[in-house]
């Protein structure tokens, strides 16, 4: 997780602070919370959170959309826009036959791989996780990172100006110490 942390930028003292709140706290304390909503220009936004206050996490983020003029939606109502991915990154250079990878992974729920950077990108079903992460494992390939993601079946084209009013959201989204990640569905800015 520290090493996923680092490859995104996230501040140092950020991933201290997670830390600490983690081993400083009960971990039956903590509560996975995840909530939908739209933000402006009818942006969907899906919002995964871990909490040991989820009164507290539900005002904020309730706020925060409320400060934009979205408005935070029932849990579910997003589910038909999202789709729910195992998503696998794995250094290229640890995969010796790539056409040969490919097919063997195929046969552990992979349903898409593609080489980005020095990198293999695997996605599959969110119930192949584990088949995935074991077959990875079986063939001693090394993890730059192993998550889920919620890729959205129909994107929002915005224009530049309708891009910045998202971001003040995303931005506060990210902000928040509870949120842990945010989806949305929003294309454009060009």
């Amino acid at each position: 997780l520290i090493a996923h942390a680092k490859a995104e930028n996230m501040p140092k003292e950020n991933i201290d602070r997670a830390i600490q709140r983690a081993v400083s706290k009960d971990a039956a304390d903590m509560k996975e919370m995840v909530y939908e909503g739209y933000g402006p220009h009818k942006v969907a936004i899906v919002v995964e959170t871990m909490t040991d206050n989820p009164t507290r996490t539900v005002a904020n983020v309730r706020s925060y959309f409320n400060k934009v003029g979205g408005a935070l939606g029932t849990t579910g109502q997003l589910d038909f826009l999202f789709e729910r991915k195992s998503v696998f990154k794995v250094p290229g250079s640890a995969v010796e036959d790539k056409d040969m990878f490919e097919l063997e992974m195929i046969d552990f729920g992979v349903d898409e791989i593609f080489e980005e950077g020095e990198n293999i990108v695997l996605y599959g079903g969110f119930k192949d996780f584990g088949n995935i992460q074991k077959a990875l494992d079986d063939r001693q390939i090394p993890l730059v990172t192993a998550e889920f993601e919620r890729l959205p079946n129909d994107m929002k084209q915005l224009n530049a100006e309708q891009v910045a009013e998202v971001d003040k959201l995303l931005e506060k989204l990210d902000d928040d110490d509870d949120v842990i990640k945010v989806f949305h569905n929003m294309t454009g800015g060009e």
